[in-house]
């Protein structure tokens, strides 16, 4: 009631609302619509079979039945055609109140967007990455600082005189091993020197025959 009130007086109403309120009453006149046209096709039935039944007997009941029938066919053809507008113009409002929620949508989100940037530039955000970049990199050496170890230089005499010994020390390893390494004996000094061991070998199988001969006693 307010609303129709302030709209006859000029009032601003809610074009969404508006538009949802329009499509209401046009989908009531269409329902409206839709009824009356029921009605008229039953007339139509009606008056079509009364002008069949008496199509022979009462040729003048028929005529009538059929002008009535043409009457009710010819207002189902203008109901046709308002109802054929009133589904255009439910579709294009339809259209319209969806155009118009996107385009509110697509500026609520532009504003947040802008919201959001604010004051940002691209020279404030290369300022900052440049800022971050540095920060990284003094973190980096602070970190390497932190990890390498304090007070265990040693002097580089002390670790060159260490050197000389360790190859001193590996020089008499190889020195001592060399004394050790057969020297190359002629191949005739070498069976010379094999005949004792056979000789050996011989005095032993000797004594082993003369303790099985005592034991056989």
């Amino acid at each position: 009631m307010m609303a129709g009130i302030m709209s006859y007086f000029g009032g601003r109403r809610d074009t969404k609302q508006a538009a949802r309120d329009a499509i209401v009453g046009l989908r009531q006149q269409l329902q409206m619509i839709e009824k009356k046209e029921e009605h008229l096709q039953k007339k139509i039935d009606e008056e079509l079979k009364k002008a069949k039944a008496n199509a022979v007997s009462n040729k003048a009941v028929a005529t009538q039945a059929l002008r009535r029938k043409k009457a009710s066919e010819s207002e189902m053809d203008r109901l046709a055609g308002q109802r054929l507008q009133l589904e255009l113009q439910i579709n294009t409002l339809e259209s319209a109140n969806l155009n118009a929620e996107t385009m509110a949508a697509m500026k609520k989100a532009s504003d947040v967007l802008a919201s959001i940037h604010g004051n940002m530039t691209m020279d404030k955000v290369d300022s900052t990455m440049s800022k971050i970049t540095e920060q990284r990199e003094i973190a980096t050496e602070i970190a390497e600082a932190l990890s390498y170890p304090t007070g265990t230089e040693a002097d580089e005499d002390e670790l060159k005189a260490e050197l000389a010994d360790l190859e001193q020390e590996t020089l008499d390893e190889r020195l001592a091993g060399a004394e050790h390494v057969p020297l190359h004996i002629p191949a005739g000094a070498r069976r010379v020197e094999e005949r004792p061991t056979v000789a050996v070998e011989d005095d032993e199988e000797a004594q082993l025959r003369e303790l099985q001969a005592a034991l056989a006693m």
